[in-house]
């Protein structure tokens, strides 16, 4: 006859084991053992709670810097803008006046074009000024073909309007005609 496998016989008993009485465990140990569990238990629920929380201010400190930078983020660029708008306000006070020359207007308006041009290259962006290069339809809008015998066939023959890029992303493409073959 076989022993089952639940309960151990004497074979797989070992010599302290077999003398040992099997005594359930003091109730106070078991009371300290408890309350330190329930203290462990209390002291994860504080932690997790505490983490909740500080999730919370996180989630709510960047909500207020999202909105900060949406509202706020443009104020350097448009404060070096109002240079600009200056600029444009003192020329046409300048074309109003009596005794005004066009080639101070023209002056005062190129001066004013360097200016925005020196501010859009500062913050990335560059000019798409094409001619004479070829027709590329990702970066140029034809308008219209001409015959020349100038330009070479499908390479832009005139810039109707300047396309600009962002870094290397296209804010607006050139307006051109290009030259087709006479």
């Amino acid at each position: 006859m076989t022993a089952s496998p639940e309960a151990p016989n004497e074979e797989t008993l070992s010599a302290t084991d077999a003398g040992a009485d099997l005594q359930p465990p003091d109730p106070a140990t078991l009371a300290a053992q408890i309350e330190e569990l329930r203290a462990q238990a209390q002291a994860a629920k504080e932690g997790h709670l505490r983490a909740l929380a500080e999730l919370d201010n996180v989630r709510k400190r960047a909500e207020r810097e999202i909105s900060s930078a949406a509202k706020f983020g443009a104020e350097k660029l448009l404060s070096e803008l109002l240079g600009i708008a200056d600029s444009v306000e003192l020329g046409l006070n300048a074309a109003q006046a009596p005794d005004v020359q066009v080639k101070t207007i023209v002056e005062g308006l190129d001066l004013t074009r360097r200016q925005l041009i020196a501010l859009l290259e500062k913050q990335g962006v560059s000019q798409l000024d094409p001619k004479g290069q070829p027709f590329n339809p990702d970066f140029h809008e034809a308008v219209s073909m001409v015959p020349s015998a100038e330009v070479a066939p499908n390479h832009v023959l005139n810039v109707m309007q300047k396309g600009y890029k962002l870094h290397e992303r296209l804010l607006r493409p050139a307006m051109v005609i290009v030259a087709r073959a006479p």
